[in-house]
């Protein structure tokens, strides 16, 4: 068995791992509170947390989770562990089917194989760099011949309610709103969906997996200045960033890149 191969059999164990940790818990009937830095946690994100901590890292390899005090010495390792417990927490406290479980590997700074797990829709995608991505073991990828006049972007649901995205209003793409990133980043390196696209900052742990599986589906991700995306950082904290297949990530650079296209700076 390659390296690879083994590192999508462990996270596919992780994954069912946390399944079944989860089944202690019930969506909307989960009491939550408010971290010291912001954001909601629950005892299913520690829970999940603990139990991914103790099964994931092996020997030499670094950990870096939502839930989980950062520990510099992950910066020294060359294999990083990136994990969000629960990606959409909100969601998961109101009782709403979106959100996920995201496990991300990264070795020397690149995502090479990711897992995410959306229970509200019985679905779950693994994949790697060099061995492609399953959706419930299904072999799948990202959409192709998807031109941006007919293009769907799944966003951020709070950027939506907040009105980030009317300065987009009459642009060539429809939006659709929809919870946790990892599991739109999901949603397109499986091939149902067409892209995704930030207007804010994510943490690593939000987007680690999903930038991993729209690799190893065929598809692109960028951050906002165009460059490619790198991960263990010492702040682990992205800019933004974009997802799409190959042709439609063409077509989105140079409609950004044109003078019909709104500053993302203005609101």
């Amino acid at each position: 068995m390659s390296e690879r191969s083994a590192d999508l059999e462990r996270i596919e164990a992780a994954l069912a791992l946390a399944r079944d940790v989860l089944r202690e818990f019930v969506p909307g009937a989960v009491e939550g509170r408010v971290k010291e830095v912001g954001g909601l946690v629950t005892a299913a994100d520690l829970a999940v947390d603990a139990a991914l901590a103790r099964f994931l890292p092996q020997a030499g390899e670094g950990w870096l989770s939502e839930e989980t005090r950062d520990d510099p010495d992950r910066l020294a390792r060359r294999r990083v562990w990136i994990v969000d417990p629960i990606d959409g927490t909100r969601h998961f406290f109101d009782g709403l089917p979106e959100w996920s479980v995201s496990i991300g590997l990264v070795e020397a700074g690149r995502a090479v194989a990711g897992g995410v797990m959306l229970p509200g829709r019985d679905l779950t995608i693994v994949g790697a760099e060099g061995l492609g991505v399953r959706a419930n073991g299904e072999r799948v990828g990202v959409r192709r011949n998807v031109s941006l006049a007919r293009a769907e972007i799944l966003v951020s649901r709070s950027e939506h309610e907040r009105g980030s995205w009317e300065r987009y209003r009459g642009a060539p793409f429809s939006v659709r709103p929809h919870g946790s990133i990892a599991a739109k980043l999901a949603l397109v390196a499986a091939g149902l969906a067409d892209a995704t696209w930030t207007l804010e900052p994510r943490h690593e742990w939000d987007v680690a997996a999903g930038v991993g599986l729209v690799g190893a589906g065929g598809g692109e991700a960028w951050l906002p200045d165009g460059g490619g995306v790198r991960f263990n950082l010492p702040r682990p904290i992205l800019p933004g960033l974009f997802a799409a297949p190959p042709d439609l990530a063409g077509e989105l650079r140079a409609w950004l890149a044109g003078p019909r296209a709104p500053s993302p700076a203005r609101g």
